[in-house]
């Protein structure tokens, strides 16, 4: 975390593309026995070291930032752990080279969950592009998103004011507000107000929305996840969670509600619509629709929204002031919160960018090679063969020091600037580089522009209100809980 008075912008350091004469070494590290190493690997993983020690000692015992390891969940969930790691800024962007990768059921790594979570089809988040249904699909997406541009400010500040005002109510009847749990609600309903011109509380969904979906998104990962309970809990967690799938029909029924609130929905009557002149059937599309409400948009959201509001609360009160004094001089210069003032928001904007670099919400990203290919780190190249799993653990990659100048401090400003927008190449979170657009044919989250505008409005419309605000935080199975245990109301 940056101190009050550290608050610095970037310098960026020399061009990071490697020399072309790298010398081939062999890609160090190891898989253990036979079914015992994995659970060993899952073991030390999950409950003896934690998920960055695990990885930053192996790391420093094969000096390398590109090596060999078993991935989650192992035996007996998978037929083959095995990953080649990727850590650093160099080695990771191959991830989204698709002339090298194939990215078909990769988006849990060695783990694909059942397809009756998702109406027994293979939804677009787990096709390869190569694959016909794929362009489809994100061209659908694309021109959903397009379709949201107008309401967009609205409906958020709409959603935003009410987290504002959930927050202060528990923060005056309780003496603290969860924000997570807050958020969450936003979030769903946030989701479902854009998307599908629905608010869920007049559905049978009612106020159902986020434990639905945070229920469906565990059955589905939770071979990925550790729930943090004490280690001599940790066999009998290992067995129930790491050891078989968890069936879909504990969430079926209240799944179906979702789908049919979504399905009947008038917007989506026109999505359907579309979907069918592209050739994809409207049950299929539906459920494509249900994944990207859920899983994408608002699975995200559940672990973006409190990792922003836990740096910028940790940033202090001169970052908080400097926001306040940016935030309120151009939106009383341009009348309002409008998407030119939003663009002229230069801190607001790289304060999102670094929260989104030290704690992407999704730290996982995988892809399989097409080909016998080599891939290079700053200072080795390695051969990597056709058909092996590569692992970038992007927490790693984007806190790379031979690009970022202290890369574990929160830096507030490291973003500002025409030196410091370079760097932004580095951020990899949306499944790509920040610098670049999503496409029909590439796998970059449909929704990234959105995705950063929404955290942007979030921080705008929260220091429109609030001067500053003090934050409790601890670690969670996926991502951070923050409680604020106060707020410090506008006084201009």
């Amino acid at each position: 975390m940056a101190s009050d008075d550290q608050i610095i912008t970037q310098q960026p350091k020399s061009d990071q593309s490697p020399p072309s004469n790298l010398p081939l070494k062999e890609i160090p590290g190891d898989y253990g026995l036979p079914i015992l190493g994995p659970i060993k690997d899952r073991y030390d993983y999950n409950y003896f070291e934690g998920h960055d020690e695990f990885i930053k000692s192996r790391m420093e015992k094969y000096q390398s930032t590109v090596f060999r390891m078993n991935m989650l969940p192992g035996q007996f969930m998978v037929s083959n752990p095995k990953v080649v790691v990727l850590l650093d800024a160099v080695s990771f962007p191959v991830l989204f080279d698709l002339s090298k990768v194939e990215k078909k059921d990769v988006l849990d790594g060695t783990f694909v969950p059942s397809l009756a979570f998702t109406g027994g089809y293979r939804t677009c988040a787990y096709l390869d592009p190569s694959e016909p249904k794929h362009n489809k699909l994100k061209r659908l997406f694309i021109s959903l998103l397009a379709s949201c541009h107008d309401r967009f400010i609205p409906e958020s500040q709409n959603c935003l004011n009410d987290l504002f005002k959930n927050i202060e109510s528990n923060i005056s009847e309780k003496g603290e507000a969860y924000f997570n749990t807050l958020s969450d609600d936003m979030a769903f309903d946030f989701v479902l107000r854009l998307f599908f011109n629905t608010n869920p509380t007049d559905t049978k969904i009612g106020k159902d929305g986020p434990n639905i979906i945070s229920k469906w998104l565990f059955l589905q990962l939770h071979p990925l996840i550790t729930l943090g309970l004490p280690k001599m809990m940790s066999c009998v967690e290992d067995f129930f969670l790491h050891t078989f799938p968890l069936p879909s029909f504990f969430v079926k029924s209240d799944y179906q509600k979702i789908y049919d609130v979504i399905y009947a929905s008038s917007a989506c009557a026109s999505l359907l619509d579309q979907a069918e002149e592209l050739g994809i059937g409207r049950d299929e599309a539906a459920h494509n629709l249900v994944f990207l409400a859920g899983f994408n948009a608002f699975g995200g959201m559940k672990a973006l929204f409190p990792a922003l509001m836990k740096w910028v609360g940790l940033g202090g009160e001169k970052l908080h002031k400097d926001l306040v004094d940016e935030i309120r001089t151009v939106v009383k210069s341009e009348g309002g919160v409008t998407f030119g003032a939003i663009e002229k928001m230069t801190l607001t904007k790289s304060v999102v960018y670094e929260a989104l670099r030290i704690e992407p919400p999704v730290p996982y990203q995988y892809a399989k090679a097409k080909e016998d290919l080599v891939i290079q780190s700053h200072d080795a190249s390695f051969q990597v063969k056709k058909g092996e799993m590569l692992f970038g653990y992007q927490p790693f990659a984007t806190k790379d020091p031979k690009v970022f100048e202290n890369p574990e401090e929160f830096i507030g400003t490291r973003f500002v600037g025409e030196e410091g927008e370079k760097l932004l190449k580095y951020v990899f979170w949306s499944n790509e580089r920040e610098t670049v657009s999503p496409t029909e044919s590439n796998k970059q989250c449909p929704a990234k522009d959105l995705v950063v505008l929404l955290s942007r409005v979030m921080v705008i419309e929260f220091f429109l209100r609030y001067d500053s605000f003090t934050i409790q935080i601890k670690k969670l199975p996926l991502g951070s809980g923050v409680t604020v245990k106060s707020l410090t109301k506008a006084t201009t």
